[in-house]
């Protein structure tokens, strides 16, 4: 019987040394756990001031730059010109309905190099359903202004594109080149051409719905310089953040635009 309860004790002293050293190492792994978590978010803060300074570097010297500091961290910022002769508008993503986006002719801010040439402009998916009600609408119509000739004295053209047939009866838009042509690896519905002779600015803007665009030149030289697209990635030991940010040229204001001559 002695030796039965010493037995018994063992068993308990070895399941209470078990218990224990689970507990132990359940804290410790969270201890560590902690501890990398920690370190990591303050990797993290640190890559993102990093690619932030990169950021503000670029856009100061309006060139690619590089740089570190006493913490460790580093970034690399690179800037680059966006023009050429094929561009998505608003860097790929929709243009809200009834807002804009300017298309540069000619050099800012002095509206010098004006560019001569044929473009065209693409819009619309093939998901997109056309409605008469605007809160369930997806298809867009597209309103486009040109400004060219003297900028003493330029000249306005205004031109209305809709593929929704039921809605351009009404407005008198015109119906839009249908194509289905990839740019940039986005394909799009539809498209218009347009011949420019010292072009200053196009302004486009969507109706009824937000739109992906695009612009390709079809004839002439690339189209001046729209703006910059700045990518900075700060470093702080294995962690990396990447910042991108769009600086494009000012709008002109609407008062000039919008309320131009309507010609067809």
């Amino acid at each position: 019987m002695h030796n039965y309860q010493k037995g018994q004790i063992l068993l308990i002293v070895v399941l209470v040394m078990v218990t224990t050293l689970t507990i132990g190492l359940s804290v410790a792994v969270r201890s560590i756990s902690n501890i990398k978590t920690s370190q990591d978010a303050a990797s993290s803060e640190k890559a993102f001031s990093a690619a932030e300074a990169g950021i503000e570097k670029s856009l100061t010297n309006n060139a690619s730059s590089s740089g570190s500091f006493v913490n460790n961290a580093n970034y690399q910022a690179t800037i680059v010109t966006v023009a050429g002769t094929q561009f998505a508008l608003n860097e790929g993503s929709p243009v809200l309905k009834d807002d804009s986006s300017d298309v540069w002719l000619s050099n800012y801010p002095n509206y010098t190099n004006q560019w001569s040439g044929t473009f065209r402009i693409y819009w619309g998916q093939a998901s997109d359903q056309c409605t008469q009600s605007e809160s369930t609408n997806t298809q867009a119509a597209l309103e486009v202004i040109i400004l060219s000739g003297s900028p003493a004295n330029p000249q306005l053209a205004h031109y209305a594109y809709d593929p929704c047939d039921p809605r351009s009866l009404s407005n008198l838009f015109q119906y839009p080149t249908q194509t289905g042509d990839t740019i940039l690896g986005q394909t799009y519905q539809y498209s218009e051409t347009f011949t420019v002779n010292q072009g200053i600015l196009v302004r486009i803007i969507p109706v009824y719905a937000p739109a992906l665009m695009a612009i390709s030149v079809t004839n002439g030289n690339p189209m001046p310089a729209q703006g910059t697209v700045v990518q900075s990635t700060g470093i702080s030991g294995s962690t990396q953040r990447t910042i991108i940010t769009y600086h494009y040229y000012p709008k002109l204001p609407n008062e000039i635009l919008q309320y131009g001559l309507f010609i067809q």
